[in-house]
């Protein structure tokens, strides 16, 4: 009888120990024959450090109890003086009652944990063979099986093997088991065996060298008749064979079960015959196999019967695996698999679905079988069926980050770990994490995780999960693996002779000079040549959809070279969605980016940044520019520094611009122009605002610091003001400027005049960059008046002097930068002349008539054909703008919506207002888009502003190609800008001049 103290010493000790049942525990090393357990610290130490020492302790009793009295105690003897067999035994006990149920069945067995040589730690096929030797019956053979299965759990539960080398041992048993029941079949039908030549082909995670503990066992067989034996009769046998054999693993003995033996994945899966020979089998492939049917045969190995025959269908079915990814649309087919999978998931369950969920281990077999099929075409170092191996190759050849596939890696492990000791507990087939605290805990701490068991396995699984999941979205839908998988499988890998020929017929100019660019990003061992020689096949097609693929790969060479020791950017390339072919298409389409780019290589990372191309807002440049100014030492470093800001943004508009005149995912067809024009007119309007109001606080900053003596403000007017700003427009400005209190006007005067000089000097200091002139030639009295002036002397020249084109040049009058409460006086000043009170009067009308008439027939270029000039030619930007002016100074006054500095806003206002026709606005609004569109691409393709269709025959089909127009359709460009504007031109002469 147990007295209580020494019975609440041994509840403490237990639960100290792990055991959750202490009571229960206690009861069971009370019994006679757990003397020598109760007693031995180190063996309840072992028991504590199992999964679940209950567990382990009940099983144990169990294995105790069914030795007779003498071979009882010669276990209990090995058990406490042999710490590889405690440490096996308990740790298997510990973390599978199937296995416990095994060896209370068979309790000699645990003399196959008893050994510790270095032969037992890693077992092959030979090995598990002579382990089923004497199995010569379905009963027999689950026996040597399971004894086989013990001892891979003891080495995996203790360590001594980690999952990848323990599936791998599964897979080595699974292939001898394969054979010694294809051995038990043949010799219950010889003549069946004479009949015929078998082949077992192992697929899936048998195949693949990573199988589970319980799982079905996917197969195909092939046959081929022996000498003498017709075909017909000689699959008959062998059909007979592997259906024996599958009954044999499958079918429930008084021993259990094996494993199921899956054949469906065979041709015409259950609707097909099971066995087929060997050329019916490849005619199936050839003709009729589903892209799913190839990604199943990645794994594919001969693992029992007639080894030759095996290997025959290998090395005949090989080929066309790594044909597969030709096959069209295999890319989304593979990936709509994948989330059919998903689907199919029920709901209540998906969140526990460890093999089949998100974040899964599917996730990461796709993923790795999918860049395996699409790259393994020209690289055999790719053609491994065992998923870890895979990725280490994919790794290593460049297909996927070395940081990405070592956490894929880490996560796979751990997901497989977690699965094995899931099903280990009572060896049945199941992918879902157990909802039972109890559960739960046995399967932390059979991972190790001691310390809050439950709430570490949750947290762990979750984050590896996550991982999974961000990774396999990453790396399986980018862009990249469609482009890649839709190259013949030469493309994939350059030879100089494939690629001179494939340069040809894409239509490069200098083929010569494109294999030199080639050979140096290419050639090599380095981990950075191997990206490059993954990413140029795909880089020189999308090349070859411009104007100019020559130009798109030197600037891609120069890019490469800039960054060559960069690691993010070929990372950036590979990974990032759209990155790739977004740098492609912006490196072909002109000058004016690529020169941006060469002297800012870094801002290529805006490429793959989901919101890299959206334009940066006013408010944030400005305080960006501002600051940058505020570091430098000089007037000239700030300037310099806003430059920076300036080169950098202006890219980021020229790459958002071409990337949407190719159209986007959802709207394959061009982008909206209007919305284009719109876009880029914004962004380099602010960011031109916020480099003006920079180079405003470098002047001031060195000779006043931070107050001026005089308010200053710069107002912005012509495109600058309408927000209408191209790549190669001047700023129109108009400089004003009101002493402070206390402060001499002549001192006020000098001071704003030294400002604007020192502004204009900083603004045209000599770069590389795309300049920024400030125009002041729109002030009062032009050229010959003063460039800066206070309100008062405004107010009183508009007063007195000023003429009806004055009036009409401050349509677009808005502040820009400097004072704000200097420069919304200067706009209420402005007011009345530019939206007159009862509007013009007939002279006026007439006076503006006669400048757009004079304009016409004098600044128009000598030569120029007016049909094609964007500015000044037939329905181009001046006769929108003038007719939508003319409205706005004679209605402005009553129709509110007029008052606008934006053209196209005006033109909306005035058809709202019922002042100009549906049809004829839109002819107006299109007329002055496209125009303003033609500007824009002249400017990004040739690197200098011009108001003209290039003369180059290059330069202008990649004008065409900016304004959507392919190859072979310049003169439907040509057509079409003039079929547009000589409507525009009859709507204009009909508003205008009143026709």
């Amino acid at each position: 009888m147990t007295v209580p103290g020494r019975r609440s010493s041994t509840f403490t000790r237990l639960l100290r120990h792990g055991f959750t049942d202490p009571s229960a525990a206690a009861r069971l090393l009370e019994l006679p024959d757990m003397a020598s357990v109760r007693s031995d610290p180190v063996l309840l130490d072992a028991l504590g450090a199992t999964a679940d020492p209950d567990l382990a302790l009940r099983s144990l009793v169990r294995l105790a109890e069914a030795h007779e009295p003498d071979e009882r105690r010669r276990f209990l003897d090995n058990l406490i003086t042999a710490k590889p067999l405690r440490d096996r035994l308990l740790g298997v006990l510990g973390a599978s009652e199937a296995l416990g149920d095994h060896l209370a069945r068979h309790p000699r067995d645990w003399h196959a944990l008893a050994t510790y040589e270095s032969a037992d730690l890693h077992p092959g096929v030979a090995d598990f063979a002579r382990g089923l030797a004497d199995a010569t019956d379905p009963v027999s053979l689950r026996v040597s099986y399971r004894r086989c299965l013990l001892a891979i759990a003891a080495r995996d539960v203790c360590g001594t093997t980690d999952v990848a080398e323990a599936a791998a041992e599964l897979a080595d048993l699974a292939t001898a088991t394969l054979r010694a029941a294809l051995g038990i079949a043949q010799a219950a039908a010889p003549d069946d065996a004479a009949a015929c030549r078998l082949a077992v082909i192992a697929m899936g995670k048998c195949g693949g060298h990573e199988l589970n503990y319980v799982s079905d066992v996917d197969v195909i067989f092939v046959a081929e008749p022996t000498n003498g034996t017709e075909e017909a009769k000689a699959l008959q046998a062998a059909t007979r064979l592997a259906s024996h054999l599958m009954r044999i693993c499958s079918e429930t003995t008084v021993e259990g079960t094996i494993w199921p033996v899956d054949a469906n994945l065979r041709p015409e899966g259950r609707n097909g015959p099971l066995v087929r020979t060997l050329s019916s089998h490849v005619a199936y492939y050839q003709r009729w196999a589903k892209t799913w049917e190839f990604q199943a045969l990645l794994k594919a190995r001969p693992v029992a019967g007639d080894q030759a025959l095996g290997e025959a269908y290998t090395e005949a079915v090989g080929p066309l695996v790594w044909q597969a990814a030709e096959r069209e649309n295999f890319v989304p087919d593979v990936q709509k698999m994948r989330r059919r999978v998903v689907d199919n998931i029920p709901a209540a369950e998906i969140e526990r679905e460890l093999k089949l969920g998100p974040g899964g281990l599917r996730d990461v077999e796709f993923a790795v079988q999918l860049l395996q099929l699409v790259h393994g075409r020209s690289d055999a170092t790719l053609h491994s069926g065992t998923t870890l191996e895979a990725l280490q190759a994919l790794a290593a050849g460049g297909y996927v980050g070395r940081a990405d596939a070592a956490q894929l890696d880490e996560a796979y492990r751990f997901l497989r770990a977690m699965e094995h000791r899931i099903q280990l507990h009572k060896l049945r087939r199941t992918h879902l994490v157990p909802e039972q605290e109890a559960d739960l805990r046995r399967l932390a701490r059979s991972l190790g995780l001691r310390t809050d068991p439950v709430t570490t396995l949750n947290r762990e699984w979750k984050r590896h999960a996550s991982v999974v999941r961000r990774l396999h979205e990453k790396i399986f839908y980018r862009p990249l693996l469609d482009a890649v998988a839709q190259l013949t499988p030469g493309e994939t890998r350059l030879s100089p002779k494939a690629a001179g020929q494939r340069l040809e017929a894409l239509g490069y100019a200098d083929p010569a000079a494109a294999m030199r660019h080639l050979e140096a990003l290419a050639s090599g061992v380095s981990r950075k040549a191997a990206i490059q020689r993954t990413l140029l096949p795909v880089l020189l097609g999308w090349f070859a959809d411009s104007a100019d693929p020559d130009a798109g790969l030197l600037g891609f060479r120069k890019v490469s070279d800039a960054l060559g020791k960069t690691p993010w950017y070929l990372r950036l390339l590979r990974d990032e969605g759209a990155a790739a072919e977004n740098l492609a298409r912006v490196l072909s389409a002109g000058r004016l980016a690529p020169d941006l780019l060469l002297r800012a290589p870094e801002a290529v990372a805006i490429l793959g940044d989901p919101e890299g191309l959206r334009p940066r807002g006013r408010d944030h440049l400005e305080q960006e520019i501002l600051a940058a100014v505020g570091r430098a030492d000089t007037a000239e470093a700030a300037v310099a520094a806003a430059r920076g800001v300036r080169r950098r943004e202006l890219f980021r508009t020229a790459a958002a611009d071409i990337i949407g005149s190719y159209g986007t995912e959802e709207n394959p067809a061009e982008a909206d122009a209007g919305t284009l024009v719109d876009q880029v007119g914004d962004a380099i309007t602010e960011l031109t605002a916020a480099t003006v109001a920079g180079a405003l606080r470098a002047a001031v900053r060195d000779t006043w610091g931070d107050t001026l003596p005089t308010r200053f403000a710069v107002i912005g007017v012509g495109r600058f003001g309408g927000h209408e700003l191209g790549y190669g427009s001047d700023a129109d400005v108009l400089f004003v400027h009101r002493p402070r209190d206390g402060v001499d006007e002549q001192e006020a005067a000098r001071a704003a005049n030294a400002v604007v000089s020192e502004m204009r000097r900083l603004l045209q200091l000599p770069t590389a960059d795309p300049p920024l002139l400030i125009d002041a030639d729109l002030r009062p009295e032009g050229k010959s008046g003063p460039l800066v002036r206070t309100l008062g002397s405004y107010g009183a020249y508009y007063r007195r002097w000023s003429l009806v084109w004055e009036s009409q040049a401050l349509l677009r009058a808005r502040p820009m930068a400097g004072d704000t409460e200097l420069a919304e006086a200067f706009i209420e000043l402005v007011d009345p002349l530019r939206y007159p009170r009862e509007g013009l009067d007939d002279e006026a009308v007439r006076e503006i008539r006669r400048l757009k008439a004079r304009m016409e027939s004098e600044r128009l270029p000598r030569g120029a054909d007016p049909t094609l000039h964007t500015k000044l030619g037939r329905g181009g930007l001046s006769d929108v703008e003038w007719t939508v002016q003319l409205l706005q100074m004679r209605h402005g006054w009553e129709v509110p919506g007029l008052r606008t500095t934006r053209t196209r806003e005006a033109l909306r206002a005035a058809h709202a207002a019922g002042l100009v026709s549906a049809d004829d606005a839109r002819t107006l609004d299109e007329a002055w888009v496209l125009a303003t569109r033609v500007r824009n691409g002249v400017m990004l393709v040739r690197g200098r502003a011009g108001d003209t269709f290039p003369s180059d025959a290059r330069e202008l089909a990649a004008v065409g190609r900016y304004l959507g127009y392919g190859p072979g359709h310049v003169g439907d460009m040509l057509d079409d800008y003039r079929r547009v504007t000589r409507r525009a031109r009859g709507v204009m002469e009909a508003a205008f001049y009143d026709a």
